[in-house]
């Protein structure tokens, strides 16, 4: 191994070191075990880790192996933009793996001098991502929210991100003024006539850039979670081969929206396949891999932003 390599193969250590610190919230010995070295090994690339600068909250040295499986999801699935954070271990929030990643992305987007509309779904990686980003004055774009955060008894959602955005980067911002889920398909298209609804949805579909969570449709599925919808009606989307959703809108396996069910009564707006403009999914972990591999499949984003044992996940299927 030549001194370079070595001294490469030490960054990424220190880093992965620094990151599972300061990020993941792991003890010297926890990163010692993980890592397969001593615990004076790990204090000593924690310190170096900080010395050199490699982390400051944020990763600043990109880790070869997500370089690598950067490079591998970009040619399989032909994306635009890849991000791969390093993984945090077992047990561990894959939200916070990716938050401050997804939040860089983000911002460069808002650092633009150029105007442009941003279109933003929710969820909790978004929000997450949100409350990872610095304070900007961010005047000249216009932030746009692809979904209603009313759920059915009136409350609003907990992960409803489009107005946090708004205040830490200063833009103008336009919410969708309708609930997630219509009672019927005549109260949706009653909500969706508003003169409101149409000006939100009109910045939407010509958005120069698109962020999205990426929701499952397991057990844990968020719309259940957030009591948008009925264990008996789950149930009834997976006999309907329910796998993912984007935005409140339900798709298969294949990346393909599912037709009437609840389709037929969410009020957001459709991401739709093949959009030229980046479209960045922001999801991570092993319960969202098959709804995060149908919306590749499908070619509903053409971005990802994940963690390491995601892309390792999605490049093996």
């Amino acid at each position: 191994m030549s001194r370079t390599d070595s001294e490469e193969n030490l960054h990424d250590e220190a880093a992965r070191a620094g990151w599972l610190y300061y990020v993941g919230g792991k003890t010297q010995d926890q990163i010692a075990a993980e890592l397969g070295v001593s615990r004076q090994r790990a204090q000593r690339l924690v310190s170096r880790a900080m010395a050199e600068g490699l982390v400051h909250v944020r990763l600043e040295h990109k880790i070869s192996s997500c370089l690598a499986l950067e490079a591998d999801l970009a040619r399989r699935f032909d994306l635009q933009e890849v991000r791969v954070a390093p993984g945090l271990g077992p047990n561990s929030d894959p939200t916070r793996a990716i938050a401050a990643t997804a939040a860089s992305v983000i911002e460069k987007y808002l650092k633009s001098a150029a105007p442009l509309i941003i279109a933003i779904g929710t969820g909790r990686a978004l929000r997450a991502a949100v409350d990872e980003m610095v304070p900007m004055d961010a005047d000249q774009h216009r932030i746009v929210s692809l979904i209603g955060n009313i759920a059915p008894d009136g409350s609003a959602s907990h992960y409803d991100v489009i107005v946090r955005m708004s205040d830490r980067v200063r833009a103008r911002h336009f919410p969708m003024p309708v609930p997630v889920l219509s009672d019927t398909t005549e109260e949706r298209s009653l909500f969706q006539r508003l003169r409101t609804s149409r000006i939100v949805f009109e910045l939407a579909h010509t958005a120069d850039v698109t962020f999205i969570g990426i929701g499952q449709m397991t057990a844990d599925a968020p719309l259940l979670k957030d009591g948008f919808v009925s264990a008996e009606e789950l149930a009834e989307m997976q006999a309907g081969g329910a796998t993912g959703e984007i935005a409140g809108w339900i798709y298969d396996a294949e990346g393909q929206y599912l037709s009437g069910g609840i389709n037929s009564r969410v009020g957001s707006v459709r991401v739709e396949p093949d959009r030229t403009a980046p479209t960045i999914g922001i999801a991570a972990g092993s319960t969202k891999v098959p709804a995060i591999f149908a919306a590749l499949k499908g070619r509903l984003i053409n971005g990802l932003i994940t963690d390491e044992p995601t892309a390792t996940a999605l490049l093996s299927l």
